[in-house]
């Protein structure tokens, strides 16, 4: 062996060991954000409007694919941008769709005028709201709009929901929520 060709290829090696590296540190982060914009968002959840289904510190995961395929459907539960705070996001369950209308009677949700099953609200009554977001109108029974749905925390005595900012454009949902993932105790799929 020449004097120096050990130090050479030393370097080389080395210095592919690097490239290698960087590499696929890149491709991971492009799998990553790929995943993020296409595929599924992980949230935590902040409140409790969406109890006893979804608890505050819950970890779960929206995804993209279903609304690739379909449009969202009563009793979904979403995630969509907050129409008052740019940049936040909120959780709620699909109540109505485009062209349904809801109506609130003595605590209880009618869509088209036939009741809701709704067990997931735990028997909490489902009353109008006092107050609404600002330029907003809730007047009961409430068309849905085209193009938007009618939205609604499980927890119906702590939740700004429609009933608060009207329906929500289709195009402001980011995904729907399917599975919660953390802590253990809670894991499963959302229904």
């Amino acid at each position: 062996m020449v004097p120096g060709q050990h130090a050479e290829q030393t370097s080389t090696s080395w210095a592919r060991s690097i490239l290698s590296i960087v590499f696929m540190v890149a491709i991971v982060a492009l799998i990553t954000i790929g995943l993020r914009l296409f595929i599924f968002v992980p949230y935590e959840i902040p409140s409790g409007s969406m109890e006893d289904t979804i608890m505050p510190g819950d970890m779960v995961f929206s995804e993209k694919v279903s609304y690739y395929m379909r449009e969202p459907q009563k009793g979904d539960i979403v995630t969509f941008a907050d129409p008052e705070v740019a940049g936040r996001t909120l959780i709620k369950r699909v109540i109505a769709t485009e062209g349904q209308d809801v109506d609130l009677v003595d605590g209880r949700v009618f869509v088209d005028g036939i009741e809701l099953d709704e067990p997931y609200t735990a028997g909490k009554e489902s009353r109008p709201l006092t107050r609404t977001a600002a330029d907003v109108e809730v007047d009961f029974p409430y068309t849905v709009p085209d193009g938007c749905v009618w939205v609604m925390g499980d927890n119906r005595t702590a939740s700004q929901d429609s009933r608060y900012f009207g329906a929500i454009p289709v195009s402001s949902i980011t995904g729907r929520a399917a599975i919660v993932y953390w802590p253990l105790s809670d894991i499963g799929l959302l229904s």
